[in-house]
């Protein structure tokens, strides 16, 4: 079993301990689901993820429970190219200062 289907399973033991589920879950961007700042960062690099992230968020998927993203970064279509880049599908990037 890999480092994310490990994570998967802990988050989906977790979550299955409460009877009330929430129907969507945001996670900020910048420093919670990735280790940089997307305005620094230049739209061809290769982003990556904390190491737990992609479990937690496979576990909240698999739960029925919706993803959406938010962040206060001034560059959103960087944000958003790179969720592209890493599969991941949410409701959208919602930038703060919208």
């Amino acid at each position: 079993m890999g480092e994310g289907e490990k994570v998967k399973k802990e988050a989906l033991a977790i979550i299955g301990k409460f009877q009330n589920l929430p129907h969507l879950v945001m996670f900020d961007l910048d420093y919670t689901l990735w280790p940089f700042y997307c305005e620094c960062c230049d739209e061809d690099e290769k982003p990556y993820l904390y190491q737990d992230a992609k479990g937690i968020l496979l576990a909240i998927k698999e739960k029925g429970i919706d993803v959406a993203t938010a962040s206060r970064s001034p560059t959103p279509e960087i944000a958003k190219i790179f969720l592209d880049k890493l599969g991941i599908s949410c409701r959208g990037v919602k930038n703060g200062s919208d």
